[in-house]
């Protein structure tokens, strides 16, 4: 273990901003434990000192466990990067209440599981980092948002509270907001008319944000020094006007 840079666990990490993340820790050379449903897609990309666990951030339990294992082969998990998180895009008045149930449940109760799975060690040892990945509709209201906003905005006040609770033990918590993106959230999109809003806002930003640019700034933000926290991060593309 001497020498070797802590462990950084990220949540949701078989696609998208989750598995570019992971591949910027990885350059950066830090240990991962990755955590997503589809593990296969997270063992195919062969990335050196990696954990692959099939885990749903829904499942305490199922977290758990995944951190007992990566620590038994890494150490202590030192930052948390919880990127779990569906869209499911609709007006609420036309959309089927078992999908509020599923972005409830991924995009908040999957963020109070991680924060709650990590946090005793991280008061333990006096140092950690928790990043939570909410978006830009957690700060300003859109068409076809009505629910996925109101879960994000969820993840910012739970996010605040929590960085004052873990404040006096040195451990940070962020949020980053990130606007349209390349990512496979789209595919999460059920109804057509949400789907034409979000695909005519990415059109315009031919495509958004990479999220390679939104996970070298995690990277940046986590290493800062431990008395550093950068609290709130809003990232989108230049030109993204709305």
């Amino acid at each position: 273990m001497t020498g070797r840079k802590p462990l950084v666990m990220i949540t949701g990490a078989s696609a998208g901003i989750g598995q570019e993340t992971a591949r910027v820790f990885s350059a950066a050379g830090y240990p991962l434990l990755l955590i997503a449903r589809r593990s296969e897609l997270i063992e195919a990309m062969a990335l050196p000192n990696m954990l692959a666990v099939a885990a749903d951030v829904r499942d305490y339990d199922a977290l758990a466990s995944a951190i007992r294992q990566g620590e038994a082969r890494f150490g202590p998990v030192d930052c948390l990067i919880n990127n779990a998180g569906v869209s499911r895009l609709a007006r609420l008045d036309e959309q089927d209440p078992a999908q509020w149930r599923d972005l409830v449940d991924i995009n908040c109760l999957g963020v109070l599981n991680g924060m709650h799975a990590v946090a005793p060690g991280m008061k333990e040892r006096r140092c950690g980092t928790i990043v939570n990945v909410s978006s830009i509709a957690g700060r300003k209201v859109y068409p076809h948002h009505d629910v996925y906003g109101g879960t994000k905005h969820f993840v910012h006040a739970v996010s605040e509270g929590m960085r004052q609770t873990m404040s006096s033990y040195r451990v940070r918590v962020m949020v980053i907001s990130p606007g349209v993106a390349k990512s496979e959230i789209d595919k999460t999109i059920t109804h057509q008319d949400a789907y034409d809003f979000w695909d005519s806002g990415r059109k315009q930003l031919d495509g958004g944000l990479d999220a390679n640019d939104i996970a070298r700034t995690m990277l940046f933000a986590y290493e800062l020094p431990q008395d550093v926290n950068l609290q709130e991060m809003t990232i989108t593309h230049t030109g993204q006007e709305f």
